[in-house]
Formats: C-alpha cells, sequence, structure tokens
C-alpha cells in the first residue's frame, strides 16, 4: 500500500473513530461486545473515505461542545453509527 493511500486510511479511520466518540460510542467496546463486526467497522471507514466530506466532517468535529445524539446528516455512515448509540 502506497503512503499516500495509508495516510488517507489513517485519516478516515481517525474521523469515524471521532464522530463515534462525540456520539459517546466506543467501537472498541463495540466490538467486543458483539455490536459491532471488524468487517462492519471497515465498512465505515471505507464509505468515510468515499464520501468526500473530510472538511464539512472536522469542521463539524470542532464545533461538539457536548454529546451528539446523532452523527452528521452528511456522514455516509449515519446508518451505522446511530444505531449503536442505543
Amino acid at each position: 500500500m502506497a503512503k499516500d493511500n495509508l495516510e488517507d486510511v489513517e485519516q478516515h479511520f481517525w474521523l469515524t473513530r471521532s464522530v463515534a466518540r462525540c456520539m459517546n460510542i466506543s467501537l472498541s467496546e463495540a466490538m467486543a461486545t458483539g455490536r459491532l463486526t471488524p468487517d462492519r467497522y471497515a465498512e465505515m471507514v471505507g464509505r468515510c473515505r468515499a464520501a468526500q466530506c473530510s472538511d464539512r466532517c472536522a469542521l463539524w468535529l470542532s464545533r461538539q461542545q457536548s454529546e451528539a445524539h446523532e452523527a452528521p446528516e452528511f456522514c455516509a455512515s449515519a446508518d451505522l453509527l446511530n444505531p449503536l448509540k442505543t
């Protein structure tokens, strides 16, 4: 894997984790308890990479002052993240 591609994956991995963290979701815990599979986690990161909304996401993350009740409307993985909130 080329370094640029690896850095791209890493950026979207952290964006995905950060949105989850703002929602008070531990993706590691969700995987440990079987609520999230590694494949589904990889799918979330892949969706993030394809969505091309990194700037909007970074801005959304920077504005979070309290726990988010749901993923932002533009999030490509909102349908996977929001059910983990329950």
